[in-house]
Parts: structure tokens; sequence; C-alpha cells
């Protein structure tokens, strides 16, 4: 489309060239024929060409032509060009006078060329004519983005602006040609910030779209303002920016005290200005918005204390206005009010822009420890006391004649559960736990009393709190009972005790009432029977039980204790079907052919039997021992000792040398006595080894005996256990 539109134009500036030069030429005439000077004939003049921006065309673009009336077409005539780009941006053919563009044409660059052109004879080298000027005019073409040329921007309003507030005028520049067409016409629009903020697409102007916009929720915002030419048509250019938007604060919250009441303190020595403490209403607000005035407005302190603002104009700092004297007066009350120091009339229904609180002020004195009103204390409690409830009120008292304040506390290594606690001032001891009676019934604890003037100086007192039962515990079964009934049983036979207990304790003792639960009332196999005791008794309502019928059978006893609020439990007793001999001993209970007494346990019974066990091992062991005793000592030929166990000192020869001893005697030592002729010598040495034998075979016997009895003493201590 632009290949086509371009030789249109070129024609139409041609056409019009060449009308003003045929113009030119009739006015040349008519002042010729006047007379107001003679000169030679111009049969041209050129005032101005057209041509458009950015051509990118390989050749050069073609501007124009100049031709004289006095050009012959036989080459005499020479075109010369001169003036702004001509050789350098424009040419000439000095034959045919066509103009070219050399160069790439930029509006925004330089928007129009002025240039001269004249016609010269060739062969006298002189000027036919005079000078022309005439001005190439560069068209625009929409080559250029809108831009903002001081972005990022930054804007300050303040919170809470009403909606259509102005925030920032945007102004975005193109580059191109704004009287022709719309290559210059920008419109804005808005791609993040909304819903809080909008811009108008003409002007450009930023404003608030969202009302309530608080700096203490939010205070900073980035927006992105796009502007497009055209006029916002597709096809257009576009640039962006950013704005940064801070919210500015304005008094639009009131100031608050951190605390209702304060806890201050002051020795009576301390000279007039001198700083108590100091206090501060918060506000959310900053700089000037937060800016507070305090004043003290009642109490009974306002003569003898002061209040300032301190540098910051945030702090109010509290001073002596006059002597303090603890004999006179010992503490002071101070109601003080704290005010921004600058409204604004806008947000007034915010308010209001003060807030109170009160400040308690202590004179202290120097003093010896505190003494209690009284040696000790006792105090009944309810354990259904509600926390906070205030049960007892201790006071001490200086016993100097400065009678300083007195400060109460617990001592923490009495009270480590944290049960109870203690008003500073007033010595007022309430509760902070829930108290139970059933987990601890007593709480000694110990109080303290501080001087407030010397710390030092500490005074205590014994409190001894007894929890007062409530009947908040339902009674129970004492153990989880499981109760069996013989097969042989008949109707009306007792099969169980039951008891029951609760852990409250009423004044006038334990009172239970048992029943079967409402679902058992009409139970056709037991009965309950209440002994008004505290027990009751559990009855068969029918004979004939069979295990092979049913073997477990399980009742629920409903128990209520006589106390108000009545506590009451349902409790479930298993009963098993068993067989019995004929005293009602419990045989079986199971399909098991051999059941054991309910009195001993299987773990009891396994140690029994291994005791009996090691016993029957050790018999044997000993029994062994005996039958190897009452063997000979000697019954094999390797195992012949005479030469070890006979000996004698006599000298050789004689007859006695061939009876020196018996062989058969030393084989068999015990019956050395039967042998008619022998040594004596022989005799003790034979007899003192058999009774050694003898006396180690009886320590044998006497240790394995011990042992065998302490082990089994050990077995049966066992099982007893068991």
């Amino acid at each position: 489309m632009g290949d086509l539109l371009l030789p249109l134009a070129l024609a139409l500036l041609t056409l019009l060239s060449e009308a003003q030069v045929r113009m030119d030429k009739a006015r040349s005439e008519e002042e010729s024929e006047a007379g107001l000077f003679r000169r030679v004939k111009r049969g041209w003049v050129w005032n101005q060409f057209f041509v458009l921006e950015e051509y990118t065309g390989l050749e050069p673009l073609y501007i124009g032509k100049l031709h004289s009336d006095m050009d012959l077409g036989d080459g005499s005539i020479k075109y010369i060009l001169s003036g702004d780009g001509a050789g350098t941006t424009f040419t000439i053919d000095d034959s045919t006078g066509d103009i070219h563009a050399i160069k790439r044409l930029d509006r925004e660059v330089k928007a129009q060329y002025l240039l001269r052109a004249q016609a010269w004879n060739r062969q006298t080298d002189r000027p036919l004519e005079p000078e022309s000027e005439f001005i190439v005019k560069i068209q625009d073409i929409n080559d250029n983005e809108p831009k903002f040329l001081d972005g990022p921007y930054q804007a300050t309003i303040p919170e809470m602006s009403t909606i259509g507030t102005e925030v920032i005028r945007l102004t975005a520049t193109d580059a191109d040609d704004p009287t022709y067409g719309n290559s210059a016409r920008v419109v804005y629009s808005i791609l993040q910030g909304q819903p809080y903020f909008s811009v108008e697409p003409k002007t450009g102007v930023v404003r608030v779209s969202l009302a309530g916009m608080d700096r203490e929720v939010r205070e900073n915002y980035s927006i992105i303002i796009q502007a497009k030419d055209m006029g916002g048509q597709l096809g257009g250019l576009a640039g962006t920016t950013v704005v940064n938007i801070t919210l500015s604060d304005v008094n639009d919250n009131p100031p608050m005290f951190d605390q209702k009441l304060y806890q201050m303190s002051v020795l009576e020595s301390a000279l007039v200005g001198s700083v108590v403490g100091r206090i501060r209403a918060k506000d959310r607000d900053i700089g000037i918005n937060a800016e507070m005035r305090y004043s003290i407005i009642d109490g009974d302190g306002r003569d003898t204390f002061d209040i300032s603002t301190d540098h910051t104009n945030l702090f109010g700092i509290i001073t002596i206005k006059k002597p303090l004297n603890f004999e006179s007066k010992a503490s002071y009350t101070l109601k003080i009010e704290g005010a921004n120091t600058h409204l604004d009339h806008r947000f007034l229904d915010k308010g209001p822009f003060s807030h109170v609180t009160i400040v308690h002020v202590s004179v202290e004195d120097i003093d010896e420890p505190p003494e209690f009103s009284s040696a000790a204390y006792y105090i009944e409690v309810s354990e259904e006391a509600e926390i906070g409830t205030v049960f007892k009120t201790v006071s001490a008292r200086d016993p100097d004649a400065s009678n300083n304040s007195i400060r109460y506390s617990i001592e923490m290594t009495t009270d480590l559960g944290k049960y109870f606690y203690i008003d500073i001032t007033s010595g007022a001891l309430m509760t902070v736990l829930a108290l139970d009676r059933e987990e601890l019934s007593w709480h000694n604890i110990t109080v303290l009393a501080m001087e407030m003037n010397n710390p030092s100086m500490i005074g205590n007192v014994s409190v001894a709190v007894k929890i007062l039962d409530v009947n908040d515990n339902p009674p129970l079964l004492t153990q989880y009972f499981e109760a069996f009934v013989c097969e042989s049983a008949k109707a009306g036979q007792l099969i169980q005790t039951v008891t029951a207990i609760d852990p409250d304790d009423p004044l006038g003792g334990q009172h239970f009432y048992y029943s079967l639960a409402p679902e058992a009332a009409n139970n056709p196999n037991f009965t309950l029977r209440d002994n008004q005791d505290n027990t009751a008794w559990i009855l068969t309502r029918r004979g004939g039980w069979s295990q092979q019928d049913q073997s477990v059978y399980y009742l629920p006893i409903f128990i209520s204790d006589g106390e108000l609020p009545v506590q009451t439990s349902t409790s479930t007793l298993t009963i098993r079907v068993c067989s019995c001999d004929v005293e009602g001993n419990v045989m079986s209970c199971n399909a098991e052919a051999y059941h054991l007494p309910a009195s001993l346990s299987r773990g009891a019974l396994i140690a029994i039997l291994a005791c009996i066990f090691v016993m029957l091992v050790m018999i044997l062991l000993m029994l062994s021992l005996r039958s190897h005793r009452k063997k000979p000592y000697l019954h094999d030929e390797e195992d012949n000792v005479h030469e070890n166990i006979v000996r004698y000192d006599d000298e050789g020869g004689g007859e006695e040398d061939t009876e020196a001893f018996d062989i058969a005697a030393m084989w068999n030592p015990h019956e050395a006595h039967l042998v008619g002729k022998q040594r004596q010598d022989m005799l003790p040495e034979i007899e003192s080894l058999s009774q050694r034998e003898r006396n180690r075979e009886n320590e044998f016997e006497r240790c394995a005996r011990r042992i065998t009895a302490e082990f089994a003493i050990a077995l049966l201590s066992i099982a007893y256990s068991l």
C-alpha cells in the first residue's frame, strides 16, 4: 500500500509545482508589460516540494524537476542546485533538472530544506536567469511512540482522599507532526492500579477512584499509565510510565494508652522536679498527627505532681511538684489525659482524639521488715470457687514509725502449681486456677510482705488453705468385678457383694444407692439387693445354669450417692458360668480339662513345679553319690595304688618281710582286720585314708542338701509372690 501511495504523492507534488511555475511565468510577463524593470524573461519559479520521510527504497527518491523555457533540449543549459543539503542530501541532474534525495529523510530531525536553483549556459558559463529559491518540506508518518520524558513519577496524596481527587497530571510527548493526521494525538489509559486510581484519557490527569484508602493499612501504591497515539486506535504506538503514589498521613486515629492503670513509686526524699515516671498514649498516625499534650485532669495528686511532654512530643513525663512526706500521705492517684495537638476537622467523627488513664504513685520510706496482723492464717475455700474469687485479704504493717508501703507476693516454692494470686497492694488473695479437693485438699503457701523502700526487708506468714468438698464426682465400683455362678446354683443364691468408692468427702459420710440399670431392671437371671450399708448383693433369680447354653452374662449396675448435686454412674459386672465342686469351689469356667483354683495363678503353679523338679534332680544326685560311695575303692587292675598307700620303715630281711602285707588287704583295705597276720604300723594310715574319703563324701552331701534347700526356698518365695 505504501509503495502505491508514494508515486501518487510525487505525481501530485509535480503537478502542483508546474502549476506554480505557470503562475510565476504569467506574473513575470505582466510585470514586463508594465515596464517596472527590464530583464531576461524567466520561464520557471519554484516555491516548495513535498516528500514523505523515512523512505527506505534502494533507488534515490525523486523529489521534482527543474525546467527552464530557455531549455531547448540541446544540452546547452546546465542546472545548478545549492542551499541546505545540496550535494549531500539532494542531487540534481544538471542536464534534465531532476532532483533526487540520496539520504533517508527524517522529519523529526529536519522538517524542511531551503534550496536555490539556477540555469547556466554551458558554453559561456554564465547564468541565463536569476537564482530561484524553493523549499522541500518533509511530510510526517507515525514512526514515534509517545514518551513520558520525566518518568517514573512520584506523587503524594493525603490518606482518606475523596473520589476524584487529582493525584498528578502526566504529559506524554510524541515527536510526530501534530498538524498532520493523528500521529501525535495521544490518549491515556491505566494498565495497573485499579480500582484505586484512574486517568483521564485526554488530559492524563490521574485521580483517586476509591474512597477511604487508609495509610495505616497500606501506604504505597505503584500504578502504570499508558499513552497511545493515533487517538488510541488499533495500530497506534504506545509508551508507558510508572507512578509511585504515597499516602500521606492525616489525623484520623485517636490516641490510646496501653494500660488503664500505671503503678509508679518514688522515694519521699526525692527532690522537687525529680522524674517519677513517664507514660505514652500511642497513636497510629505519624508526624505531627501523633504529637500529644498531657495534663492531669483529676486525682488527689494534682497539686503534688506535674506532667509535661518530652522533646519528641510523644511521652508524658511525671515530675514532683511539691515535697513528699510519707507519714502524711503514702500514695497518690492521678487521672491523666493525653490529647492530640493537631486535629483534622474532616475526621472529628472518628474521635474523641484523647484518652484517659490512671497513674497510682506510691511514696516509699525506709523501714524494717513488715509484720502481719496474724501469726498464721487458716482459710477454707470451696473447691467450686470461681477463678478470680477473693477468699482472704491479709494485711501487714511496717512496725517503724515511717510505716512504709507494703507490697505482697506469694513465695513461688510454696505455690508451685500457681493456684493463687495476691494483689500486690491490697493483699487480697484470689484464685487463678480451678481448685480440686480430690487432687489436692490442702495448700500451704507463704505470703511475703516487702517494703517498697527497702526490698531486703521482707516479712512472711503461713497461710493454710483447706479446700472444702463439693459433690462433683460420681461413685464407682471399687474395681471392675468379674464374678462367677456355679452351674448348680439355685435361685436366690448370693454370687457377689459389690461396693463403691467416691473421691468426694461429704460431712455426713458416704451413702451409696445401688440398683440395676434401667435396661436391666427386668433381668430374668440376676437381681440386686441394696444392703443400705454402701454394699449390695448380686443374687440369682433362677437355677439351671449351663456353660453350653451361655457362658458369660453382663449385668449393668446403677450407683448414685446421697449428696447434692446427686452424682451417678453405671458399671458392668461380668458373670461367668463355671463348673464347681460340691463345696462351691470353681473347677472350670471354660472348656479346659482342669481349672486352677481361684487363689492360685498359673505362674505360681509353674514356679512350684519347677521347684519340685529341681528338688527331684538334687535327690537323684545325692542317691547317685551315695551308691557310688558303697562301691570298693580298688576294683580294677589299672587302679591298683598299693605302691602309693603302703609304706614301712623296717629294714629288709627276716620272716616278717614275707608277711609285711597281704595282697587281699591291699585290694580291700576295709577288710584288713580279717587278716591274721599283718603289720600293725600299716593300719592307721589305711584307716585314715578311708576316713578322709568318708568325710569328703559327707561334706559334699551336706553341701548338696544346703544348696537344694536354699534353691527350693527361693523358688517357693517367687511362687508365693506370684
